[in-house]
């Protein structure tokens, strides 16, 4: 179907070469390597998250994705992203150094930046260390804002080549006083030159082609969506989460730090939370239960795949999203539902 289907032409496909302005969130746990493919395959754009991995892994990953794609040429971008947490590259120097040279070694088409106290010293280290003057492509830098003034400080001040702005409704991660995807998106491209700004994205909620449209008629370059991409069987999210998200409605998540405290992580930043399936986890924290009571608890509920006591990030989107597909239908059905919802809208004209 995507390749009869009319293309989709904004800022974001030309700079990217892709028909279809949909990218697949660079989720910690919830992406892997095929799927970042087959989504950019499909004619969207995918990301692997990266945050936890390893040289070792992300070397084989790396591999395996140019193995893909047999007719590239070897000096080609990769047509894959990687995605980075900014805390989490500060808490290890050495080994984030590895991983960001591991990507400008394989030519990854771009790189994902979040949630950092410092992200422009990754973003100096980034431009100006070996592997990037030996690169043959540089990659195209893509920064996720939680706030108006972040994302101003990353086109003004960081000079990145794509904003993401996120938006309250999003899922895992996220700004504890974001703005819903909409009103950010309106405030940021009000505060933008008219030319010459980077394409914009919005995130958050979205979570089909009706929506997607919807931001782009607002003046997005292109969307983000996770909660869809991590039903699907290339996603390594567990079949337990996976069918959390299937039963979930909107009104069923809840952005909180509770989820983090069950994991016994309290390193992102004070401005951070998440959005997840709300579970009795949320409910004791709540009510005043002790921290290492409630990770206890989680311990013994993911020992037993007890769906009550875990923890399953997503987004409100997830009210609408109900079955797993493949990744490229997912693009496919992401595609069809953009270009009808805009063919639709040019109908109401005149």
């Amino acid at each position: 179907m995507a390749r009869t289907m009319q293309g989709v032409n904004t800022s974001l496909t030309r700079l990217l070469g892709i028909r279809v302005p949909v990218v697949s969130a660079a989720m910690a746990f919830a992406t892997s390597a095929k799927l970042a493919v087959e989504v950019s395959q499909a004619g969207g754009f995918g990301f692997l998250g990266a945050a936890f991995a390893t040289p070792e892994s992300l070397a084989q990953d790396l591999t395996a994705a140019r193995a893909s794609f047999p007719d590239l040429d070897q000096g080609a971008p990769l047509p894959i992203g990687l995605g980075f947490i900014g805390w989490l590259l500060d808490a290890d120097e050495a080994k984030s150094k590895q991983l960001f040279d591991l990507a400008l070694e394989h030519n990854v088409q771009a790189l994902w930046l979040a949630f950092g106290v410092d992200l422009p010293r990754w973003l100096e280290y980034i431009r100006t260390a070996p592997a990037y003057a030996r690169a043959t492509h540089k990659p195209l830098i893509f920064v996720q804002a939680t706030s108006l003034e972040e994302a101003l400080a990353a086109v003004n001040e960081w000079k990145v080549d794509v904003v993401i702005a996120q938006g309250n409704e999003a899922g895992g991660h996220g700004g504890a006083a974001a703005p819903s995807t909409m009103v950010f998106l309106s405030e940021l491209l009000a505060a933008l030159p008219q030319e010459g700004a980077p394409p914009v994205l919005a995130a958050g909620g979205i979570s089909n082609g009706t929506q997607a449209a919807a931001y782009l008629t607002a003046g997005a370059a292109g969307v983000v969506l996770g909660t869809r991409f991590a039903l699907t069987p290339e996603s390594p999210y567990p079949a337990t989460n996976k069918a959390a998200i299937a039963r979930a409605r909107g009104a069923d998540t809840v952005r909180t730090n509770a989820l983090d405290w069950a994991w016994n992580i309290y390193s992102w930043p004070a401005w951070i939370n998440g959005r997840g399936v709300r579970t009795r986890v949320v409910d004791d924290i709540e009510a005043g239960v002790d921290h290492k009571t409630v990770q206890e608890r989680h311990a013994k509920a993911a020992a037993a795949d007890d769906p009550g006591y875990l923890v399953t990030w997503c987004g409100q989107g997830a009210s609408l999203v109900t079955d797993s597909k493949p990744a490229k239908e997912v693009v496919e059905e992401l595609h069809a539902g953009i270009v009808h919802s805009l063919q639709r809208g040019n109908a109401l004209l005149g």
